[in-house]
């Protein structure tokens, strides 16, 4: 087994303004991801601008930093040539890494340039060794593992897949998989998959059990995670191969960034010095107080629901200093369990985060009506607030109180990067010649970097008549690097006799190094460029649609050859759809795989086709679900993460001679381009679904220059919302915390997520037993299935969730008429809203 070593890993810093990036560097960072203009997951972050990728890079890499760029979005059609000027930009700044999520974009880095290295990110939904080698054709050199992912699992994936693992260590938890969340899509009209992520997790909501709402007291924040704390096992993440350190926060502060790169950076050089890695309590404490809602390791040591959310705060409260003991005429009593001193900012939490909450900054610390000066570490203390800061009269024995601010530790940080001086030195060797009458030569050589330049003397040599230049003498002269990245490290003095030149020479040539030396430094990456157009791979099929030509009229005869397609959740939906003469193709997404065969039998025997439906995430070890897909024989399977496409493309290249089921992609493969569509079309799959993240306009752009008679489009549904590994089920209707050991309440309770509007949201399960949030009302596209079908779409599914056999039959009916044009789109949506008791919203189709 090789050796680990301290250079093989990676500690990769957030950066969202020049102050972060200055902090990162400062306090020790290896690498820094960043982001431009709108083209990131991050979009309220500052970010930087194209214009300002040469600096960025040119200073990084003057301090041996790399830079990463995130394009962790989803590309819209229109688009893509802007996309192709930033990737270009980035190709000619040297960047020295693109993160992306689009497969699309990954098509089109590779036709622009065949070295650019590509890292998948988080939001790839990259959780398992086949995932990985789905990406493997396109030379992705990383992937950015799922924060679900277990460090077993972490392991089994690196070993397997054998490329560099990058983990998330440290900051805020999705409660959704990253790339797997539409709620701020659905709910606001902002997609976390183009980094305007409105984190309805962090809001509250009631738990709806059978119908009835279930009382938890002071626990309303049922979706909100703790932040991410990895920094206790630090060694177990380093064993378990993960190579890059990725520490969350590009909408955070500097002072964030140095805290918490500082205390990673002590504790993987403590584990690599032989030392304990675990940080002290004082270190713990001042990473809570830059930011923290309460730490977890999240699902680094497995699921255990019970400790993934507090559910009585959503937002950061810092260090927990005690309780409200008592509360004076002009100050409060408490029992410090953390040390606090004048000016730090407090806040007391009567426990509803919805109410106005008392704070402010300590004015004085008192021990028995004594004045206390300096900091109190303990002890039971009486705290006097800043005058009209609080209002007493509001406050209760048993409030918790936080310490939210410590002005003492933000000036401390800011010191790390707030300076004139380098943040950093690096080794550097000269060696010196030279014999009489010639210049003197040297050469300087960045150890660090491996960089050589050579610099000589102008004047020349000559005898010294008094005090002839040796080893101190250079090493006083050329030594003189303060204020410099550069510090002398070895000297070699090689001169033929006593010889001497002016000072002024050796200061000239010392300077004249460092110059050269930094220019190596700063010299960008090189890659290779082609020229290609974004919109040079369009089909030709597409390219008669793709500029504004009249679009034809949809003829009976086209109506007739349109497919209408019916998703089903449970077996009486699927005998109420044979029922009708309307559908063909039977889409079976159950809860549990034990219902599949009886589905299959039953549509086998009606003369019609089933496609089975793969879960949404699968993890190392889960392969044995597409086995048993397999062993059923189904028509079709609709393929939902890019590790279940590499299984059943594989299966059909290694067993040419088995059953063939028909490969379909679905929304969550986020198709949101014509270039992802030509990739999986590329890959092997024969059908494809369209991002949920597309309005509109979008889908139209993305049909004008596609081959539509590959797309599916989904035409009304439930939107699932929320995809998490966190269990609902297990956590607030079991003893449980995990599958387990929670008695599976999933099988005999339906449990809903109730919003601050009085909407019930249903919560799901799948095999998996992840958890699906679906959007309480369904949405309908019928105003546009006309144009669909001028664009070329032949077939549209129905998606149903718990709807009625009645009701499934009404709305398939309703549907197929709309498409023989017996009547219009904006008459179903009519049907639907005046029998449907929530109603219909029009959804992302029309935002």
């Amino acid at each position: 087994m090789r050796t680990i070593r301290r250079e093989d890993i990676e500690l990769l810093a957030p950066a969202g303004d020049w102050d972060c990036l200055r902090a990162a560097v400062a306090n020790g960072a290896d690498a820094v991801f960043f982001g431009v203009e709108k083209f990131n997951a991050r979009a309220r972050a500052h970010n930087f601008t194209m214009a300002e990728l040469p600096d960025i890079m040119s200073f990084l890499h003057l301090y041996g930093v790399q830079g990463f760029l995130t394009f962790n979005i989803l590309v819209f059609e229109e688009e893509l040539s802007e996309a192709k000027e930033l990737i270009e930009a980035c190709v000619n700044a040297g960047v020295d890494a693109v993160i992306v999520q689009d497969l699309g974009l990954v098509k089109m880095i590779r036709e622009i340039s065949p070295d650019f290295p590509i890292h998948g990110s988080t939001q790839m939904t990259i959780t398992s060794p086949e995932a990985v080698e789905f990406t493997k054709p396109f030379d992705i050199e990383r992937v950015v593992l799922g924060r679900e992912n277990n460090l077993k699992q972490i392991k089994q994936i690196g070993d397997q897949a054998k490329l560099p693992m990058e983990v998330f260590v440290h900051g805020a938890l999705c409660v959704s998989y990253s790339g797997q969340c539409l709620t701020s899509e659905m709910w606001g009209g902002r997609s976390a998959n183009r980094g305007e992520c409105a984190q309805a997790c962090r809001l509250p909501y009631d738990l709806m059990v059978d119908g009835v709402h279930k009382p938890m007291g002071d626990v309303t924040y049922l979706l909100s995670p703790k932040d991410l704390a990895a920094i206790e096992i630090v060694p177990e993440l380093i064993e378990a191969g993960v190579r890059s350190f990725k520490i969350e926060g590009r909408l955070k502060t500097p002072e964030y960034v140095a805290n918490v790169v500082s205390k990673y950076r002590k504790a993987i050089d403590r584990y690599f010095d032989g030392e304990d890695a675990r940080p002290s309590r004082e270190e713990v404490r001042e990473l809570q107080q830059s930011f923290s809602r309460g730490f977890t390791v999240g699902f680094l040591k497995g699921t255990n629901n019970k400790q993934l959310v507090d559910g009585t705060f959503p937002k950061s409260r810092g260090v927990f200093v005690g309780r409200v003991k008592q509360i004076l005429r002009d100050a409060v009593i408490c029992e410090l369990e953390a040390p606090l001193k004048r000016g730090d900012g407090l806040v007391f939490d009567a426990g509803d985060p919805t109410k106005k909450e008392e704070g402010g900054r300590i004015y004085d610390l008192r021990r028995k009506g004594e004045k206390l000066e300096g900091e109190a570490e303990g002890g039971i203390i009486e705290i006097v607030m800043g005058r009209n800061d609080v209002d007493l009269s509001r406050l209760h024995v048993g409030d918790r109180i936080w310490k939210t601010n410590d002005p003492a530790l933000d000036k401390r940080l800011r010191q790390t990067f707030e300076t004139d001086k380098p943040y950093r030195t690096f080794p550097v060797r000269v060696a010196v010649s030279g014999k009489e009458g010639e210049p003197l030569r040297s050469w300087w050589t960045d150890l660090r970097a491996g960089h050589t330049v050579f610099v000589q003397s102008e004047l020349p040599l000559v005898r010294a008549e008094k005090r002839p230049m040796d080893e101190q003498l250079f090493t006083e002269q050329f030594g003189r690097l303060g204020g410099t990245i550069f510090e002398l490290a070895e000297l070699d003095v090689t001169l033929a006799g006593e010889l001497i030149v002016p000072m002024r020479e050796l200061n000239a040539m010392r300077r004249s190094a460092v110059e050269l030396l930094e220019d190596e430094r700063q010299r960008p990456r090189s890659y290779i460029k082609r020229e290609v157009g974004a919109y040079d791979d369009v089909p030709a099929s597409a390219a008669a649609v793709a500029f504004g030509d009249e679009l034809p009229e949809v003829t009976p005869a086209d109506r007739s050859n349109v497919e209408l397609t019916a998703l089903c959740r449970n077996l009486d939906q699927v005998l109420a759809v044979l029922e009708t003469t309307d559908v063909q193709l039977i889409y079976a997404d159950f809860e549990f795989i034990k219902q599949f065969p009886a589905a299959v039998e039953a549509v086998h025997a009606a003369g019609r086709k089933i496609a089975l439906v793969t879960p949404r995430i699968h993890m190392p070890g889960e392969t044995g679900y597409f086995n048993n897909i397999l062993k059923l024989k189904p028509d079709a399977v609709l393929i939902r993460n890019t590790g279940a496409a590499y299984f059943f493309l594989k299966h059909r290249l290694e067993n040419p001679e088995a059953p063939q089921p028909q490969l379909i992609g679905d929304f969550s493969l986020n198709i949101a381009n014509h270039k992802t569509v030509s990739l999986f079309l590329e890959t092997g799959l024969s059908k494809l679904t369209p991002s949920y993240d597309l309005n509109i306009q979008q889908m139209v752009d993305l049909l004008r220059r596609t081959d539509t008679s590959k797309l599916e489009v989904v035409i009304h549904q439930h939107m699932p919302m929320f995809h998490t590994e966190h269990c609902v089920y297990c956590t607030f209707l079991s003893e449980g915390t995990d599958y387990t050991n929670c008695g599976r309440p999933c099988e005999d309770h339906r449990a809903s997520l109730q919003d601050r509007v009085g909407m019930s949201h249903p919560v799901r399960v799948d095999e998996g037993c992840r958890n699906t949030v679906y959007n309480a009302i369904d949405q309908s596209g019928a105003e546009y299935l006309n144009h669909f079908m001028e664009l070329g779409i032949r077939s549209f599914r129905v998606e149903f969730l718990e709807e009625s056999p009645e009701k499934v039959r009404e709305i398939l009916s309703l549907y197929r008429r709309a498409i023989d044009g017996e009547i219009n789109g904006t008459q179903v949506w009519r049907s639907l809203k005046a029998t449907n008791q929530l109603g219909v919203t029009k959804g992302t189709l029309v935002k």
